[in-house]
């Protein structure tokens, strides 16, 4: 699955202390550093640094969308000074500490604190810029010493200058839905009863009765990267038999109250006051704060202000409108039987009329369709044949084979071709992993800077190393620190790692200090001052790997650490300062493949239902059981399209996830805006008398823009009314062509499309 928001669930052991974040490197680093026991190894790893997840390191702003395990760890108030104590922080960097904040159905760790202005009405020129996530008007009332027992309400007013009213005053930020940048305005009621705002409130309502517009033509304004949302409402305002069934509110007389797997019937209600709003012809555009914290409410996961998937948005939806619509009120127990040989039509009216039995609604009528499924036993060769309903089909795009990857070169000698290459993943100026000949390409994430280092071409200057005679050596920067007391009754000095790391291959002969030393220092000659006594002002430890059981104390430190030996060069701070070139040692040469444009997949959206169609074996951990064998079989799977619904949402899977990396698929999807056709790919002809449909025009678009933890979510929509598309970008909305739409796959990445039957 997907990872999940920052804003994370947090065990309910915790309480309410507060966490704070740690780079999850450097505390991978720590980590290794406890394990290995020594106090002098390499992988000490100094102050802590969180300068990986700041925008930048003046204003120390957190990176937007950083993900919990990934980017960072969370760790509790107690653990967090005793690492301060013992390493430090980074001069200048602030600590990030982040509460638990108590909601209603879970407790959660606030990494992105609300940032709002607080004023009152009376005296809009003080303004205090607050951080809580408590209740508004507590915290209000306490800030500019309101009497106790005075009457007040709360207005929320964002950059565009519009106001709302904050109707529960007690509500917390995150379930206001308050973004930073926001002011909250507090008001008391006058002496005289009336309220300072009731003029200005009047006279709005008077402005907003004057403009009329086309009915569904209406932007969502963005609560704070709530675009998937938006552009998951855009599409659904835009189906016209669902708009229609909202619109003359048939759903006052089926909503479910009683469904135990419904929201109470406050999903839909708050889905059709939005509708409304939209379809009024009164609104440039509606603010859906209801309706957001209704979902965050029902689905803890929506909580907060990071982005989702409107995908993702869309399935909770349509299954909550759905159980909240169901006209079942009372769901029977149905058992299953077994296709036993009987006929696929028999079957299949037979799951249809048994769903309709559990599920009935506008839902069901307008977007439920049926799949066949096929199980074959690799063994017995037993058919298995189901029929299963759904809501919307995830298709599978094509995968290419190539993967474009970046990569940091450090060449021994530029001019002639590299004879020995190791491929390595640095970070913090160490090694963070050296990767085998035989590991697959999977294990290395987008994220991570990769250097291949050449090797020297052996004692002879052009055979392959030989194991036995040579060594393959790190080599590290360290630079002295002040001196450390680590409570085994003497002292060492600390060290800082800077710079790149480097890789070498050494005669094992030469593996002493004496040996060592010249070399050392003449693969470092390109980042060295040119001084005749250079050399002489460096101090050299000398660190290899044998058993745990033969450390020595002198200055040649032997010790166990992952496999690779390792060579350390330290440097007094005022030699550093002389003597190493920092501009030199950054400098890098940019190769013409990086110029070069990749050429990005082109698929045709049929293409794609066919993949989705095609025969599979099914995955290790997920095998079938077998009736006949009576054993867990890896069993081939086909699904196939037996009866498609009115409205058939079509869900391209371009966020791929496996062990090692998440990643989009960036390939380009061409789709028709008309005659989409299933007659080919459809076995059955109908779900439910008359003649079922078989082929379909577009009706909406939710488009993705940008990476998997960023970009931006937008939709093309085709009015019901007019017949005319429309772009929708948060509040803005503008005309569009069917000409942008066909062309739009070039800057955007097609996520979801809705299409209805003809």
């Amino acid at each position: 699955g997907r990872s999940r928001p920052c804003s994370r669930e947090a065990s309910s052991e915790r309480g309410a202390a507060g966490e704070y974040m740690v780079e999850r490197r450097w505390y991978d680093q720590w980590k290794e550093f406890v394990e290995t026991g020594d106090q002098n190894s390499s992988s000490f790893p100094g102050q802590i640094d969180n300068s990986e997840l700041f925008e930048d390191q003046d204003s120390y702003h957190l990176k937007e969308r950083l993900v919990e395990n990934e980017d960072f760890m969370l760790v509790p108030a107690e653990a967090w000074r005793k690492l301060l104590a013992w390493y430090g922080l980074v001069e200048g960097q602030p600590a990030l500490e982040r509460k638990v904040v108590d909601l209603p159905s879970t407790l959660k760790v606030e990494i992105y604190p609300v940032e709002v202005y607080l004023c009152l009405h009376s005296n809009m020129d003080t303004v205090i810029t607050a951080r809580f996530s408590h209740s508004l008007q507590e915290v209000m009332c306490r800030e500019f010493s309101v009497q106790q027992g005075a009457e007040c309400r709360l207005w929320m007013k964002s950059s565009d200058t519009s106001c709302e009213r904050l109707r529960n005053v007690h509500v917390s930020v995150l379930d206001a839905c308050l973004t930073s940048g926001m002011t909250v305005i507090m008001e008391m009621r006058n002496a005289d009863g009336t309220w300072p705002t009731a003029e200005n409130t009047h006279k709005n309502s008077a402005d907003g009765c004057e403009y009329r517009g086309q009915p569904g033509v209406c932007g969502l304004s963005n609560l704070g990267n709530t675009c998937f949302m938006n552009s998951a409402l855009q599409c659904l305002s835009n189906t016209p038999p669902l708009t229609e069934y909202f619109l003359r509110s048939a759903y006052l007389e089926e909503l479910n109250f009683t469904n135990p797997l419904g929201m109470k019937g406050e999903i839909a209600e708050a889905f059709a006051d939005v509708i409304k709003q939209m379809w009024s012809g009164r609104h440039h555009s509606v603010v859906p704060r209801i309706f957001k914290t209704k979902v965050g409410h029902f689905a803890s996961q929506f909580l907060g202000y990071q982005q989702h998937d409107s995908q993702e948005l869309l399935s909770f939806l349509l299954d909550g409108l759905h159980e909240d619509l169901n006209r079942v009120k009372n769901k029977e127990y149905i058992e299953l039987r077994d296709a036993g040989g009987r006929p696929d039509q028999e079957v299949a009216e037979e799951a249809w009329r048994n769903h309709l039995r559990r599920n009935d609604s506008v839902i069901v009528d307008t977007f439920h369709g049926l799949f066949k499924s096929t199980l074959v036993c690799p063994e017995c060769h037993k058919v298995s044949v189901t029929f299963d309903p759904f809501c919307y089909l995830s298709v599978p795009l094509p995968v290419s084979k190539d993967r474009v990857m970046e990569v940091f070169f450090v060449s021994l000698d530029p001019k002639e071709k590299p004879f020995q290459m190791v491929v390595t993943d640095v970070f913090n100026h160490r090694f963070y992993k050296i990767y085998q000949a035989d590991e697959a390409l999977s294990c290395i994430l987008d994220r991570d800077d990769i250097f291949v280092y050449e090797l020297s071409r052996g004692v002879g200057g052009g055979e392959e190393v030989n194991q036995d005679e040579e060594v393959v050596l790190g080599l590290y920067l360290r630079e002295r620190s002040h001196y450390r007391d680590y409570g085994s009754g003497s002292s060492s000095y600390g060290t800082s790692l800077f710079g790149h790391p480097l890789l070498l291959s050494v005669p094992r002969t030469l593996c002493t200090q004496e040996g060592l030393y010249p070399l050392l220092l003449q693969r470092l000659e390109w980042v060295t001052q040119t001084h005749s006594h250079t050399h002489t002002h460096t101090h050299t430890d000398t660190f290899t790997h044998t058993q745990r059981d033969t450390h020595t104390h002198t200055e040649k430190h032997t010790y166990t650490h992952a496999p690779q030996p390792y060579v350390a060069i330290d440097w007094d701070p005022d030699m550093k300062k002389t003597y190493y070139n920092e501009n030199e040692a950054e400098k890098y040469t940019k190769h013409s493949s990086m110029d070069e444009s990749q050429q990005q997949m082109s698929v045709q959206l049929q293409e794609c239902i066919q993949l989705f169609t095609t025969t599979e074996t099914l995955e290790e951990d997920n095998p079938w059981y077998c009736p006949v064998c009576k054993l867990h079989q890896l069993a081939t799977k086909k699904l196939d399209l037996w009866g498609l619904p009115e409205v058939l949402i079509i869900h391209l899977k371009r966020f791929s996830y496996n062990k090692f990396s998440r990643e989009k698929l960036d390939s380009l999807v061409h789709f028709p805006l008309r005659d989409l056709d299933f007659s080919d790919c459809l076995l059955r002809k109908k779900l439910t008398n008359g003649e079922p449909p078989s082929r379909y025009d577009l009706i909406a678009v939710s488009n993705h823009y940008g990476g998997l933890r960023d970009g931006h979510y937008t939709s093309y929509s085709r009015n019901k009314d007019n017949g005319q598309w429309y772009y929708y970008d948060d509040s803005k909305v503008t005309f569009a062509t069917e000409d942008q739409i066909v062309v739009s796959h070039l800057q955007s990445h097609l996520r979801v499309s809705h299409y209805q039957s003809q």
